[in-house]
């Protein structure tokens, strides 16, 4: 009986304390609950900083985006994919940090104080299934902050991609617009295989990388800038390329890939074709115009300045020989290469491509097809050699003294010359009526000597005279002005002075008419 008793007492007393804890049990699975909310956000918070900072393999559960093609070679811009993927990698880890957090509780409180309590059932239960209304609870509280967290991040996202892809846009038309007032909106000539290439490849700019990468311009790879597979950073619009820091740019042609002018692109370009007969002169003419230049850039004129190592040697050597008097060899038949220089600063910058031609070029159609950079000239120059003219030798009287040699004609008429290549570049699309003609008469130093030059040696309209009148070229210069909107005539000696060395008086007003149209 006795022990009744003392049982009915300890019950009454349990009884009396289970009441007494009920009253509490709300508080404590408040705070359980609390600081589930407060766990599970501090596991997002990690979450966060592991996928967008630490990308160490644990946080990546997407596969990483890879260049679509081998010519990218370049990060995507983290507003053009990245994000969104970041985003989809926080959804997804972030069900799964959900879950497992949440089933971890649940499983330790009730193995704890339910299924294998370390302590009396008549203790551990009550606070057990406390602990699991408040995990409960707990578990639906986290869920809309959880969730706002990622809503605002995807906002985010949202708002700066479009804002990356409307700066990249109106950056890409800035572009556009510099290139259409710089009148390369066609594209920028390439002085190897003469294709218009509307942007050129560019290098990687550390020197232990070198991959090439086409279409630098703002968009999925970089904004302001691109950064290479190697790390390196290269700018993504020609605007942004310093003097000092422009890449060197790369014919994009399949049948080319070579090295373009560095100045393409940040400075108009100019296209003058020297056409004329094998040994009319072109290549000296062409090298006194750039000795021209050259000189009046130290008389205080625009600067000029050889736009790739190639052009620099070659005019190197052209202008010693112009300086000892000496004569060129013959343009070789291979297709030519642009010999390109740079004249004025800043603004007033214009790229310059001197076309010089093996002259049986012209005469062939098949080879002047070849000839593909004409498509982009305004202005041609057409060395006429009057040694090769037949009346030359038949209507000029010489006067008393040497003979002019005859050696040093070329050997092909001007007349054929100029029609088979007129009627050839007219076919590959050039409008001639919207182009100019400089008709450089070759060789006059020679024909000072024996008296045979015209009345005046500046005047265009004495030059045409002359070869009217005196070499009986009425049909050529006719078809001159009827295929060629405006025609100029010249009579120049692509020769030096033997004491100073100073260019012949006729060069300067041909190369300021040629490049001032």
């Amino acid at each position: 009986m006795a022990e009744i008793i003392i049982y009915l007492v300890l019950a009454v007393f349990y009884l009396a304390l289970l009441s007494g804890y009920l009253t509490i049990s709300p508080l404590i699975a408040a705070l359980r609950a609390l600081g589930l909310v407060g766990e599970l956000l501090r596991l997002y918070g990690r979450l966060l900083v592991g996928v967008l900072h630490r990308r160490t393999p644990e946080f990546e559960v997407l596969p990483p985006y890879r260049p679509q093609d081998e010519s990218t070679k370049a990060y995507r811009n983290y507003f053009f994919g990245p994000a969104v993927r970041d985003l989809r990698q926080l959804l997804t880890l972030g069900q799964r940090m959900y879950g497992r957090c949440v089933g971890d509780s649940f499983r330790g409180t009730v193995r704890e104080n339910l299924t294998a309590p370390s302590r009396s059932r008549l203790v551990t239960v009550p606070w057990g299934l406390t602990l699991c209304v408040g995990l409960a609870v707990g578990a639906v509280l986290a869920v809309p902050p959880l969730f706002l967290l990622w809503l605002l991040q995807a906002v985010g996202v949202g708002v700066l991609t479009g804002a990356a892809r409307l700066t990249a846009g109106a950056l890409r038309a800035v572009d556009r617009v510099l290139l259409r007032a710089k009148q390369l909106h066609t594209g920028m000539l390439c002085p190897h295989c003469f294709e218009r290439v509307p942007y050129p490849s560019y290098d990687c700019p550390r020197d232990t990388c070198r991959r090439r990468h086409e279409d630098i311009r703002p968009g999925t790879y970089g904004i302001f800038r691109r950064r290479c597979e190697c790390g390196g950073r290269m700018p993504t619009l020609l605007m942004l390329m310093s003097r000092d820091g422009r890449l060197q740019a790369y014919c994009t042609h399949e049948s080319c890939g070579k090295a373009m002018n560095a100045d393409a692109g940040h400075a108009p370009e100019l296209v003058i074709p020297l056409i004329g007969g094998r040994a009319a002169g072109k290549t000296q003419l062409m090298a006194a115009m750039l000795m021209s230049l050259e000189n009046a850039a130290g008389d205080g004129g625009p600067a000029v300045r050889l736009a790739d190592d190639v052009s620099l040697s070659n005019y190197q050597v052209l202008r010693e020989v112009l300086r000892i008097g000496g004569h060129t060899r013959g343009t070789q038949r291979a297709l030519p290469r642009a010999h390109s220089f740079v004249l004025g600063t800043g603004r007033a910058e214009r790229l310059v491509h001197v076309f010089d031609t093996a002259g049986e070029r012209f005469v062939n159609r098949d080879d002047v097809d070849a000839l593909r950079y004409v498509r982009a000239a305004r202005t041609f120059v057409f060395v006429l050699d009057p040694l090769a003219v037949d009346s030359f030798w038949t209507r000029l009287e010489p006067s008393p003294g040497p003979l002019v040699d005859r050696t040093l004609a070329s050997p092909v008429s001007p007349e054929v010359v100029f029609g088979q290549s007129a009627q050839t570049v007219a076919t590959m699309g050039t409008p001639l009526q919207h182009c100019r003609l400089a008709v450089a008469i070759s060789k006059t130093d020679l024909l000072t000597e024996h008296g045979l030059v015209p009345d005046r040696l500046d005047d265009s309209a004495a030059a045409r005279a002359w070869l009217r009148e005196k070499l009986g070229l009425h049909n050529l210069v006719q078809a001159m002005e009827l295929e060629f909107g405006e025609v100029r005539f010249f009579c120049t000696a692509a020769v030096t002075t033997s004491d100073d060395h100073q260019l012949h008086d006729s060069i300067a007003p041909f190369v300021g008419w040629c490049l001032n149209p």
